[in-house]
Protein backbone atom coordinates (compact mmCIF):
# COMPACT_ATOMS: atom_id res chain seq x y z
CA UNK A 1 0.00 0.00 0.00
CA UNK A 2 1.74 3.10 -1.37
CA UNK A 3 1.21 6.18 1.15
CA UNK A 4 2.15 9.38 1.63
CA UNK A 5 4.79 8.02 4.27
CA UNK A 6 6.97 6.61 1.62
CA UNK A 7 7.83 9.83 -0.58
CA UNK A 8 9.32 13.22 0.30
CA UNK A 9 7.50 15.73 -1.18
CA UNK A 10 10.28 18.47 -0.14
CA UNK A 11 9.39 21.34 -2.93
CA UNK A 12 6.15 19.57 -3.73
CA UNK A 13 2.29 21.12 -4.40
CA UNK A 14 -0.10 18.35 -2.54
CA UNK A 15 -3.18 17.83 -3.87
CA UNK A 16 -4.90 16.21 -0.89
CA UNK A 17 -9.06 15.32 -0.78
CA UNK A 18 -9.57 15.49 2.63
CA UNK A 19 -13.00 15.09 4.06
CA UNK A 20 -13.71 17.63 5.98
CA UNK A 21 -17.75 17.69 5.45
CA UNK A 22 -18.41 18.63 9.59
CA UNK A 23 -21.34 19.92 11.10
CA UNK A 24 -22.02 23.50 11.61
CA UNK A 25 -24.06 25.75 14.14
CA UNK A 26 -26.85 28.42 13.18
CA UNK A 27 -23.80 31.01 13.14
CA UNK A 28 -21.30 28.54 10.68
CA UNK A 29 -19.41 27.67 13.92
CA UNK A 30 -17.64 24.05 13.67
CA UNK A 31 -19.36 21.86 16.43
CA UNK A 32 -17.06 18.74 15.83
CA UNK A 33 -13.93 18.91 14.19
CA UNK A 34 -12.72 15.31 14.40
CA UNK A 35 -12.67 14.77 10.69
CA UNK A 36 -10.02 17.61 10.51
CA UNK A 37 -8.43 16.63 13.56
CA UNK A 38 -8.05 13.27 11.51
CA UNK A 39 -6.15 14.55 8.63
CA UNK A 40 -4.19 16.69 10.63
CA UNK A 41 -0.69 13.47 10.26
CA UNK A 42 -1.36 13.51 6.75
CA UNK A 43 -1.07 17.26 6.68
CA UNK A 44 1.97 17.47 9.12
CA UNK A 45 4.18 14.92 6.90
CA UNK A 46 4.06 16.80 3.83
CA UNK A 47 4.83 20.13 5.01
CA UNK A 48 7.26 19.09 7.56
CA UNK A 49 9.08 17.80 4.50
CA UNK A 50 9.46 21.24 3.34
CA UNK A 51 6.03 20.94 0.54
CA UNK A 52 2.87 23.12 0.54
CA UNK A 53 -0.42 21.23 1.16
CA UNK A 54 -3.87 21.76 -1.27
CA UNK A 55 -6.82 20.77 0.45
CA UNK A 56 -10.27 20.06 -1.96
CA UNK A 57 -13.32 18.77 -0.24
CA UNK A 58 -17.11 18.78 0.23
CA UNK A 59 -19.61 20.45 3.07
CA UNK A 60 -22.82 18.74 2.75
CA UNK A 61 -25.51 18.42 -0.29
CA UNK A 62 -25.37 21.81 -2.12
CA UNK A 63 -28.02 22.73 -5.02
CA UNK A 64 -25.42 24.48 -7.03
CA UNK A 65 -23.21 27.41 -5.01
CA UNK A 66 -24.67 27.82 -1.86
CA UNK A 67 -23.12 30.30 0.55
CA UNK A 68 -24.37 27.90 3.74
CA UNK A 69 -22.24 25.38 2.23
CA UNK A 70 -18.80 27.29 1.67
CA UNK A 71 -16.03 26.23 3.25
CA UNK A 72 -15.09 29.41 4.17
CA UNK A 73 -16.89 29.25 7.39
CA UNK A 74 -13.99 26.50 8.13
CA UNK A 75 -10.87 28.15 7.65
CA UNK A 76 -10.61 29.19 10.98
CA UNK A 77 -11.07 26.18 12.47
CA UNK A 78 -8.84 24.49 9.77
CA UNK A 79 -6.11 26.66 10.74
CA UNK A 80 -6.41 26.41 14.34
CA UNK A 81 -6.20 22.34 14.54
CA UNK A 82 -3.46 22.46 11.99
CA UNK A 83 -1.89 25.49 14.13
CA UNK A 84 -0.61 27.01 10.32
CA UNK A 85 -1.97 29.91 8.53
CA UNK A 86 -4.60 28.71 5.63
CA UNK A 87 -5.55 30.48 2.73
CA UNK A 88 -8.71 30.10 0.90
CA UNK A 89 -9.64 30.05 -3.09
CA UNK A 90 -13.42 31.21 -3.40
CA UNK A 91 -13.59 28.36 -6.43
CA UNK A 92 -12.28 25.07 -6.76
CA UNK A 93 -11.44 25.48 -10.31
CA UNK A 94 -10.51 28.35 -13.22
CA UNK A 95 -7.99 30.99 -12.39
CA UNK A 96 -9.10 31.49 -9.19
CA UNK A 97 -7.95 27.94 -8.29
CA UNK A 98 -5.23 27.90 -10.52
CA UNK A 99 -3.81 31.51 -9.57
CA UNK A 100 -4.43 30.77 -5.54
CA UNK A 101 -2.45 27.50 -6.32
CA UNK A 102 0.28 28.66 -8.48
CA UNK A 103 1.04 31.42 -5.69
CA UNK A 104 2.00 29.06 -2.72
CA UNK A 105 4.77 28.18 -1.37
CA UNK A 106 6.52 25.30 0.49
CA UNK A 107 4.82 25.45 3.88
CA UNK A 108 1.91 26.73 3.02
CA UNK A 109 -1.69 25.38 3.38
CA UNK A 110 -4.55 26.41 0.83
CA UNK A 111 -7.84 25.51 0.98
CA UNK A 112 -10.17 25.17 -2.13
CA UNK A 113 -14.06 26.18 -2.55
CA UNK A 114 -16.63 23.39 -2.24
CA UNK A 115 -15.99 20.90 -4.94
CA UNK A 116 -19.91 19.86 -4.85
CA UNK A 117 -20.99 22.95 -5.93
CA UNK A 118 -20.26 21.67 -9.19
CA UNK A 119 -22.36 19.15 -10.62
CA UNK A 120 -19.39 17.62 -12.43
CA UNK A 121 -18.05 16.11 -9.19
CA UNK A 122 -20.09 13.82 -8.25
CA UNK A 123 -20.61 13.06 -12.03
CA UNK A 124 -17.30 11.57 -12.24
CA UNK A 125 -16.65 14.12 -14.87
CA UNK A 126 -13.06 13.45 -16.34
CA UNK A 127 -12.63 17.04 -17.68
CA UNK A 128 -13.05 18.50 -14.13
CA UNK A 129 -11.29 15.88 -12.71
CA UNK A 130 -8.42 16.89 -14.67
CA UNK A 131 -8.68 20.33 -14.23
CA UNK A 132 -8.44 19.71 -10.10
CA UNK A 133 -4.98 17.04 -11.24
CA UNK A 134 -3.49 20.53 -12.25
CA UNK A 135 -3.62 22.27 -9.70
CA UNK A 136 -0.89 19.67 -7.67
CA UNK A 137 2.26 17.61 -8.60
CA UNK A 138 0.74 14.60 -6.44
CA UNK A 139 -2.21 13.42 -5.25
CA UNK A 140 -3.38 12.28 -2.08
CA UNK A 141 -6.56 10.31 -0.89
CA UNK A 142 -7.71 10.52 2.78
CA UNK A 143 -11.14 11.10 2.62
CA UNK A 144 -12.16 7.19 3.97
CA UNK A 145 -15.64 8.87 4.44
CA UNK A 146 -15.92 9.40 0.40
CA UNK A 147 -14.08 6.34 -0.32
CA UNK A 148 -16.58 4.26 -1.62
CA UNK A 149 -17.96 7.04 -4.22
CA UNK A 150 -16.78 7.34 -8.11
CA UNK A 151 -16.51 11.15 -7.98
CA UNK A 152 -14.21 12.83 -9.52
CA UNK A 153 -11.79 14.21 -6.55
CA UNK A 154 -11.89 10.87 -5.03
CA UNK A 155 -11.11 8.27 -7.88
CA UNK A 156 -11.53 10.25 -11.48
CA UNK A 157 -8.78 12.29 -10.67
CA UNK A 158 -6.28 9.37 -9.53
CA UNK A 159 -5.64 8.28 -13.32
CA UNK A 160 -3.76 12.10 -14.00
CA UNK A 161 -1.30 10.86 -10.95
CA UNK A 162 -0.21 7.61 -12.53
CA UNK A 163 2.93 7.45 -10.70
CA UNK A 164 2.30 10.12 -7.58
CA UNK A 165 -1.01 8.87 -6.38
CA UNK A 166 -0.80 7.81 -2.84
CA UNK A 167 -2.98 6.52 0.18
CA UNK A 168 -3.19 9.72 3.42
CA UNK A 169 -2.24 8.19 6.72
CA UNK A 170 -5.84 8.37 7.91
CA UNK A 171 -7.50 6.46 4.65
CA UNK A 172 -4.58 4.29 5.25
CA UNK A 173 -5.14 3.69 9.26
CA UNK A 174 -8.94 2.83 8.22
CA UNK A 175 -7.78 -0.28 5.34
CA UNK A 176 -5.31 -1.60 8.18
CA UNK A 177 -8.10 -1.37 10.54
CA UNK A 178 -10.65 -3.13 8.79
CA UNK A 179 -8.45 -5.50 7.60
CA UNK A 180 -7.23 -6.65 11.00
CA UNK A 181 -11.20 -7.44 11.09
CA UNK A 182 -11.35 -9.37 8.05
CA UNK A 183 -8.25 -10.79 6.78
CA UNK A 184 -5.28 -10.74 9.69
CA UNK A 185 -7.57 -11.34 12.47
CA UNK A 186 -6.55 -12.89 16.43
CA UNK A 187 -9.41 -15.42 16.89
CA UNK A 188 -11.75 -15.45 18.33
CA UNK A 189 -13.89 -13.04 16.41
CA UNK A 190 -16.95 -11.40 17.50
CA UNK A 191 -19.15 -8.85 15.55
CA UNK A 192 -21.42 -6.77 17.67
CA UNK A 193 -24.35 -5.99 15.20
CA UNK A 194 -27.14 -3.05 16.17
CA UNK A 195 -29.10 -0.97 14.91
CA UNK A 196 -33.03 -1.40 13.49
CA UNK A 197 -33.00 -3.28 10.33
CA UNK A 198 -32.02 -6.89 9.46
CA UNK A 199 -32.53 -5.67 5.42
CA UNK A 200 -29.33 -2.78 5.94
CA UNK A 201 -27.02 -5.64 7.49
CA UNK A 202 -28.02 -8.46 5.92
CA UNK A 203 -24.89 -8.01 2.93
CA UNK A 204 -22.77 -7.13 6.12
CA UNK A 205 -23.73 -10.24 7.98
CA UNK A 206 -23.36 -12.77 5.14
CA UNK A 207 -19.64 -11.42 4.45
CA UNK A 208 -18.76 -11.92 7.53
CA UNK A 209 -19.78 -15.09 9.02
CA UNK A 210 -16.84 -16.96 7.19
CA UNK A 211 -14.80 -14.51 9.29
CA UNK A 212 -16.16 -14.67 12.73
CA UNK A 213 -16.40 -16.98 15.83
CA UNK A 214 -19.61 -14.90 17.55
CA UNK A 215 -22.41 -12.55 16.61
CA UNK A 216 -23.69 -10.37 19.18
CA UNK A 217 -27.40 -9.16 17.81
CA UNK A 218 -29.11 -6.14 19.10
CA UNK A 219 -31.05 -2.93 18.80
CA UNK A 220 -34.59 -3.17 16.51
CA UNK A 221 -33.45 -6.04 14.49
CA UNK A 222 -34.09 -8.38 16.93
CA UNK A 223 -36.99 -8.68 17.12
CA UNK A 224 -36.92 -9.70 13.23
CA UNK A 225 -35.10 -12.15 14.98
CA UNK A 226 -36.98 -13.49 17.82
CA UNK A 227 -40.54 -13.27 15.93
CA UNK A 228 -38.89 -15.91 13.18
CA UNK A 229 -38.19 -18.53 15.95
CA UNK A 230 -41.39 -17.80 17.28
CA UNK A 231 -41.47 -15.57 19.77
CA UNK A 232 -43.70 -12.77 20.82
CA UNK A 233 -42.95 -9.02 19.95
CA UNK A 234 -45.58 -6.32 20.83
CA UNK A 235 -45.38 -3.50 19.21
CA UNK A 236 -41.24 -3.53 18.93
CA UNK A 237 -39.85 -2.61 15.64
CA UNK A 238 -40.31 -6.19 13.31
CA UNK A 239 -39.27 -6.49 9.42
CA UNK A 240 -41.93 -9.13 8.41
CA UNK A 241 -40.99 -9.57 5.36
CA UNK A 242 -37.46 -10.57 6.64
CA UNK A 243 -38.93 -13.46 8.61
CA UNK A 244 -37.54 -15.94 6.81
CA UNK A 245 -34.24 -14.18 6.17
CA UNK A 246 -33.60 -14.25 9.79
CA UNK A 247 -34.29 -17.75 10.16
CA UNK A 248 -31.52 -18.57 6.80
CA UNK A 249 -28.88 -16.69 8.44
CA UNK A 250 -29.27 -17.94 11.70
CA UNK A 251 -29.00 -21.54 9.64
CA UNK A 252 -25.77 -20.52 7.79
CA UNK A 253 -24.50 -19.33 10.92
CA UNK A 254 -25.06 -22.85 12.49
CA UNK A 255 -23.23 -24.28 9.52
CA UNK A 256 -20.19 -22.26 10.01
CA UNK A 257 -19.91 -22.44 13.31
CA UNK A 258 -20.75 -19.12 14.38
CA UNK A 259 -22.30 -18.71 17.67
CA UNK A 260 -25.59 -16.04 17.48
CA UNK A 261 -26.34 -14.54 20.66
CA UNK A 262 -29.43 -12.73 20.77
CA UNK A 263 -30.87 -10.66 23.68
CA UNK A 264 -32.64 -13.17 26.79
CA UNK A 265 -34.49 -10.09 28.04
CA UNK A 266 -35.19 -6.26 26.43
CA UNK A 267 -36.44 -2.95 28.68
CA UNK A 268 -39.86 -3.05 27.30
CA UNK A 269 -41.52 0.32 27.00
CA UNK A 270 -45.16 1.08 26.73
CA UNK A 271 -44.52 4.52 24.21
CA UNK A 272 -41.43 5.57 22.35
CA UNK A 273 -40.63 7.88 25.07
CA UNK A 274 -37.64 8.63 27.72
CA UNK A 275 -41.13 9.50 30.21
CA UNK A 276 -42.83 6.11 29.07
CA UNK A 277 -43.18 3.32 31.74
CA UNK A 278 -41.07 0.18 31.56
CA UNK A 279 -40.15 -3.10 32.48
CA UNK A 280 -37.89 -6.00 31.82
CA UNK A 281 -39.62 -8.67 29.77
CA UNK A 282 -38.45 -12.33 28.14
CA UNK A 283 -37.21 -10.96 24.73
CA UNK A 284 -39.79 -13.96 23.57
CA UNK A 285 -42.86 -12.53 25.79
CA UNK A 286 -43.13 -8.96 24.94
CA UNK A 287 -46.92 -8.17 25.80
CA UNK A 288 -48.85 -6.35 23.32
CA UNK A 289 -48.93 -2.53 23.38
CA UNK A 290 -45.06 -2.20 24.95
CA UNK A 291 -41.94 -1.96 22.92
CA UNK A 292 -38.27 -3.62 23.44
CA UNK A 293 -35.99 -0.53 23.20
CA UNK A 294 -33.00 -1.84 25.01
CA UNK A 295 -30.74 -5.09 26.01
CA UNK A 296 -32.14 -5.82 29.29
CA UNK A 297 -29.32 -7.02 32.47
CA UNK A 298 -29.75 -10.82 31.82
CA UNK A 299 -28.76 -10.10 28.01
CA UNK A 300 -25.33 -7.68 29.01
CA UNK A 301 -24.64 -10.25 31.44
CA UNK A 302 -24.05 -12.70 28.21
CA UNK A 303 -22.68 -10.36 26.08
CA UNK A 304 -20.57 -9.46 28.86
CA UNK A 305 -19.00 -12.57 28.83
CA UNK A 306 -18.45 -13.26 24.78
CA UNK A 307 -16.66 -9.86 24.49
CA UNK A 308 -14.21 -10.83 27.32
CA UNK A 309 -13.23 -13.69 25.42
CA UNK A 310 -12.93 -12.07 22.43
CA UNK A 311 -9.39 -11.23 20.62
CA UNK A 312 -10.67 -9.10 17.73
CA UNK A 313 -14.17 -7.13 17.88
CA UNK A 314 -16.10 -4.91 15.57
CA UNK A 315 -19.02 -3.18 16.57
CA UNK A 316 -21.39 -1.37 14.36
CA UNK A 317 -24.86 -0.24 15.90
CA UNK A 318 -26.32 0.28 19.51
CA UNK A 319 -27.85 -2.42 21.10
CA UNK A 320 -30.75 -0.04 22.33
CA UNK A 321 -32.64 3.57 21.74
CA UNK A 322 -29.28 5.36 23.54
CA UNK A 323 -30.28 8.91 22.70
CA UNK A 324 -32.72 8.56 25.25
CA UNK A 325 -30.71 8.05 28.85
CA UNK A 326 -33.55 5.21 30.16
CA UNK A 327 -32.76 2.99 27.09
CA UNK A 328 -29.16 3.73 26.42
CA UNK A 329 -27.51 1.20 29.44
CA UNK A 330 -27.05 -1.82 26.96
CA UNK A 331 -24.68 0.82 24.65
CA UNK A 332 -23.27 1.45 27.30
CA UNK A 333 -22.57 -1.36 29.42
CA UNK A 334 -21.45 -2.98 25.70
CA UNK A 335 -19.26 -0.06 25.27
CA UNK A 336 -17.80 -0.57 28.56
CA UNK A 337 -17.40 -4.68 27.87
CA UNK A 338 -15.76 -3.36 25.04
CA UNK A 339 -13.21 -0.83 26.66
CA UNK A 340 -11.95 -3.37 28.91
CA UNK A 341 -11.61 -6.06 26.45
CA UNK A 342 -9.51 -3.81 23.97
CA UNK A 343 -7.18 -3.19 27.49
CA UNK A 344 -6.56 -6.29 27.83
CA UNK A 345 -5.01 -6.70 24.38
CA UNK A 346 -7.80 -7.04 22.21
CA UNK A 347 -8.29 -5.36 18.82
CA UNK A 348 -11.79 -3.48 18.82
CA UNK A 349 -12.93 -1.30 15.68
CA UNK A 350 -16.16 0.97 15.90
CA UNK A 351 -17.85 1.38 12.90
CA UNK A 352 -21.17 2.85 11.70
CA UNK A 353 -22.97 6.25 12.45
CA UNK A 354 -24.43 5.44 16.03
CA UNK A 355 -21.87 3.37 17.23
CA UNK A 356 -19.28 6.49 16.47
CA UNK A 357 -22.21 8.64 18.12
CA UNK A 358 -22.56 6.45 21.25
CA UNK A 359 -18.98 6.07 21.96
CA UNK A 360 -18.37 9.83 21.95
CA UNK A 361 -21.47 10.43 23.82
CA UNK A 362 -20.46 8.37 26.59
CA UNK A 363 -16.27 8.96 26.75
CA UNK A 364 -15.35 5.63 24.94
CA UNK A 365 -13.74 6.95 21.91
CA UNK A 366 -10.71 6.53 23.36
CA UNK A 367 -10.74 3.11 24.63
CA UNK A 368 -11.49 1.23 21.59
CA UNK A 369 -8.41 0.39 19.41
CA UNK A 370 -10.10 2.40 16.93
CA UNK A 371 -12.85 4.52 15.51
CA UNK A 372 -13.71 4.66 11.76
CA UNK A 373 -14.68 8.39 10.18
CA UNK A 374 -16.67 6.43 7.65
CA UNK A 375 -19.81 4.89 8.22
CA UNK A 376 -21.48 3.85 3.81
CA UNK A 377 -17.62 3.07 3.39
CA UNK A 378 -16.95 1.16 5.91
CA UNK A 379 -20.32 -0.96 5.42
CA UNK A 380 -19.09 -1.50 2.32
CA UNK A 381 -15.79 -2.67 3.06
CA UNK A 382 -17.70 -5.40 5.33
CA UNK A 383 -19.77 -6.39 2.59
CA UNK A 384 -16.64 -7.23 0.48
CA UNK A 385 -16.99 -4.81 -1.99
CA UNK A 386 -13.88 -2.78 -3.39
CA UNK A 387 -14.29 0.93 -3.59
CA UNK A 388 -13.37 3.23 -6.16
CA UNK A 389 -11.57 5.74 -3.90
CA UNK A 390 -8.93 2.93 -3.14
CA UNK A 391 -9.02 0.54 -6.12
CA UNK A 392 -7.97 4.14 -7.79
CA UNK A 393 -4.84 4.75 -6.04
CA UNK A 394 -4.17 0.98 -6.37
CA UNK A 395 -4.23 0.86 -9.83
CA UNK A 396 -0.95 1.15 -12.06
Amino acid sequence: MKTIQDFNCKGKKVLIRVDFNVPLDAHFNVTDANRIEAAKPTIDKILADGGSVILMSHLGRPKGVQDEFSLRHIVAKVAEVLDVPVQFAADCRGEVAQKAANDLHSGGVLLLENLRFYKEEEAGDVAFSKELAQLGDIYVNDAFGTAHRAHASTTIIAQFFPTTKFFGLLLAKEIDSLNKVLKDSVRPVTAVLGGSKVSSKITVIENILDKIDHMIIGGGMTFTFIKALGGEVGDSICENDKLDLALEILEKAKQKNVNIHLPVDVVAANAFSNDAETQIVDVRHIPAGWQGLDAGPASLKQFGEVIAQSKTILWNGPLGVFEMEKFAKGTISLGEDIAKATANGAFSLVGGGDSVSAVKQFGLEHKMSYVSTGGGAMLEMLEGKSLPGIAAILAD
